[in-house]
């Protein structure tokens, strides 16, 4: 579950695979149904393909197939409401996000669980650029001129990829599979949908569970401030830890100093390649390294290796980091992202609002550069823009996830956002940063929840999450 929102830099747009799946036939109308076995997943799960218009304005573009992940109920005979998994990005699918299946166990002991590949996705007719090795080394000029050749030369109605049709899309999924209210869960982005279909098919939503909440006024290329604030409490964490203190004295003094340089031109870097061990030379740029500290902070127990990573770098020593680095593109959401996607969902929603007042307020290092170069990439998208609407009240009970170490949707995000709901219950995990589902008591919960959503949840056993201890030299964190 981690790292849902994208909000990296510039180098790691490219990462993933090639072409989008073509459109289904119109004639393809029934959801069909098999046994399969999906990546990270050693029992057999349900694989549904459900039909739906690709574009919902026009009855003439066809159907696209969405891919359907269905983990039946342990218990048969028991609870009809499933639970909707949504996934973060936007481009992260269902089908990526497997990995829940421990954390949602208690769930499904009496409830479906249904793993959504939203339209452009996945097994949904991915949309994403080639990922070619060069990549890595390459200036972000020469990066930006990928993209933007790839975005050209992919045929695809990208107006047609919004929140609003992927919304659509699930109550498609949900009649199509026979069910009657569903629940929803939605991590990251995955909460902005949760939330658009909340409103959108008010009958059919029972209970929401929302971890990481982005708020309805959201605009996600904005992130600054939020990246800074959890940069800086970091720092402030480090400053106050006797060890880590003591290791790394002049911590914001080396980032600093480390930002300049690499902001005059880059550093350049030459070491045993952390995959291969043979040699390779390349710039670190400022894109880069902000982009990947900022890919750090998602995780509280990832962001205590980080002034080890800092110091490592300030020192010359950039191995540790580089390592850190390749695994946003290895094995990070990154891998599996649909870039043209999010772009799609980005460019159409959250760009016309990117105003030049709402960039100069957001003040922070870590996202700027990217934020900054949205509104010409997407001008290359070339979607219409999806006017912000007066959001609905939710009447639905909702269940609202923080961590208060959050670089990407802290908790006064979920603030705004519960401001719009009837029956919401926010919850804050002191030690917890994007993406709270998963860790201590909170499985058990979410079973609570869903089973009596308008009862007040006994949440004081999240305080007993501990904070992880800092990596202080190359042997890792501390005991």
């Amino acid at each position: 579950m981690k790292k849902q929102f994208v909000l990296c830099a510039l180098p790691l747009l490219l990462a993933g695979s090639a072409g989008a799946a073509a459109p289904a036939s119109p004639s393809q109308a029934a959801a069909s149904t098999r046994s399969c076995h999906l990546p990270g997943v050693t029992e057999a799960l349900r694989c549904v393909s459900v039909p739906v218009p690709l574009d919902y304005a026009d009855p003439r573009a066809g159907t696209l197939k969405l891919h359907i992940t269905v983990a039946p109920a342990l218990r048969e005979g028991t609870r009809a409401d499933p639970l909707f998994v949504l996934a973060g990005g936007p481009g992260q699918a269902g089908s990526d996000v497997l990995t829940l299946l421990p954390a949602l166990q208690r769930v499904r002991a009496t409830r479906d669980l249904v793993f959504i590949d939203q339209r452009g996705t996945g097994l949904s007719g991915k949309l994403d650029c080639e990922s070619k090795p060069e990549h890595e080394r390459m200036s972000e000029e020469q990066l930006e001129a990928e993209l933007r050749a790839c975005i050209s030369s992919t045929k695809v109605r990208y107006g047609a990829y919004t929140t609003a049709a992927s919304a659509r899309d699930l109550e498609q999924v949900r009649r199509a599979l026979r069910y009657g209210q569903v629940n929803l869960w939605g991590g990251s982005y995955g909460t902005r949908l949760a939330q658009v279909y909340a409103r959108a098919f008010p009958a059919s939503v029972r209970s929401l569970v929302l971890d990481g909440v982005a708020a309805p006024d959201q605009v996600i290329p904005a992130g600054a401030r939020d990246a800074q604030a959890a940069l800086d409490g970091l720092f402030a964490q480090c400053a106050k830890d006797a060890g880590c203190n003591k290791a790394f004295p002049a911590l914001r003094a080396e980032f600093n100093a480390l930002v300049a340089r690499l902001e005059r031109g880059g550093i350049p870097v030459s070491l045993p390649d952390p995959r291969t061990a043979e040699p390779v030379s390349f710039t670190m740029t400022a894109p880069r390294f902000l982009g990947t500290v900022h890919n750090i902070l998602y995780s509280p127990a990832d962001a205590r290796r980080l002034p080890f990573l800092i110091h490592s770098a300030s020192q010359g020593r950039w191995g540790p980091f580089v390592a850190r680095q390749n695994l946003s593109t290895d094995f990070g959401m990154d891998a599996s992202m649909s870039m043209l996607l999010h772009l799609a969902v980005v460019c159409a929603e959250d760009v016309p609002r990117l105003t030049p007042e709402l960039l100069a307020q957001d003040t922070g290092q870590l996202t700027k550069t990217l934020a900054e170069k949205f509104p010409s990439i997407c001008k290359t998208m070339n979607v219409p823009a999806v006017p912000l609407a007066a959001p609905a009240r939710i009447e639905a009970p909702a269940l609202l996830l923080s961590g208060a170490l959050d670089p990407v949707t802290p908790p006064h995000r979920a603030a705004t956002a519960a401001r719009y709901m009837a029956r919401a219950q926010q919850v804050v995990v002191a030690n917890a940063g994007h993406g709270v589902s998963q860790l201590g008591c909170a499985p058990r919960l979410l079973r609570e929840f869903l089973d009596k959503p308008q009862a007040a949840l006994d949440t004081a056993c999240l305080k007993k999450i501990p904070a992880p201890t800092f990596q202080l030299g190359s042997a890792g964190p501390q005991p």
